[in-house]
């Protein structure tokens, strides 16, 4: 089949029905969601404090609600305005804007403490119009990016390259905007399993000397070899959340109720409880 890319451009490849069967099919569902996880585990968050992140792409949402689960805020960008009209009708926690990454963005710097993309970085390299330069959509996408991060904050872009050289082209533009990183590619020698993922680090906080690069997973599989653990299905996304949530604080404290109560209210949602002083009060255990 040949890549969604090739086809026509996303705003009109993602059509009323494509961006419902594209939504509707829970094998995507499963594989949006494992590939949000691992974007999340390559941004290297605080524990246990919620972020504002960037979903480029966002798409009908099925990132973004990942994004809910792990407890953050997230605002999202799409140029296809049928998964918008779908992540509208699905009442996504995030704020969603209809535009093109390769006009750049048009944030205020320093505004997002990180950003994930999944599966679309790969569109920006294409030229759909007489007027689209891949180099410059990049450049204008990239330069922007970095502004609208706080320092020390990371991208990540999992991202389906054609070959070696558009990747080396897109990493080459995003080191001339400023930023650092570099290729993370997991699994490797699995043809299925094989992702890759850009992670972009926008300068260094005050508490780094110099960002260290993540490992990839799956690095010395036999050639040929299918990870057993990699498994684009409902249980392991469950069983990574056991894991995690777990070991951690929650974070959905006062304050994050009440931005979510906000957000619903400005979304003319009825039945919205009111605030008083016990919400988000935590409760004494019966046992």
């Amino acid at each position: 089949m040949s890549r969604p890319e090739y086809q026509a451009p996303p705003e009109l490849y993602y059509n009323d029905k494509e961006a419902n069967k594209y939504t509707s099919n829970t094998r995507i569902q499963s594989i949006q969601a494992e590939l949000t996880c691992r974007a999340i585990e390559l941004l290297n968050l605080p524990e246990n404090e919620p972020a504002f992140l960037l979903d480029i792409g966002c798409g009908s949402g099925l990132s973004g609600e990942i994004l809910d689960e792990e407890g953050h805020f997230w605002v999202g960008i799409d140029i296809a305005p049928s998964m918008l009209q779908i992540a509208l009708e699905r009442e996504v926690e995030g704020d969603l804007f209809l535009q093109d990454a390769g006009h750049g963005l048009g944030f205020r710097p320093g505004t997002f403490d990180g950003a994930i993309s999944i599966s679309v970085l790969q569109w920006l390299c294409n030229a759909d119009r007489k007027s689209h330069n891949p180099v410059t959509r990049l450049n204008r996408f990239f330069t922007t990016l970095y502004s609208s991060l706080r320092r020390g904050a990371r991208a990540i872009f999992q991202f389906y390259p054609e070959n070696d050289d558009q990747c080396e082209l897109i990493m080459n533009v995003a080191m001339k905007c400023g930023f650092q990183g570099g290729l993370v590619v997991d699994y490797p020698n699995s043809k299925k399993a094989k992702k890759f993922f850009l992670c972009l680090f926008a300068g260094i906080n005050g508490t780094e000397s110099k960002p260290q690069m993540p490992k990839a997973l799956g690095v010395g599989e036999n050639e040929g070899d299918e990870p057993k653990t990699v498994n684009y299905s409902s249980e392991r996304i469950q069983e990574r959340n056991t894991k995690t949530k777990g070991n951690r604080k929650s974070i959905k404290d006062r304050d994050w109720i009440l931005h979510k109560k906000g957000i619903a209210r400005m979304r003319g949602k009825k039945g919205i409880p009111l605030d008083t002083k016990f919400t988000g009060r935590k409760r004494k255990s019966k046992f």
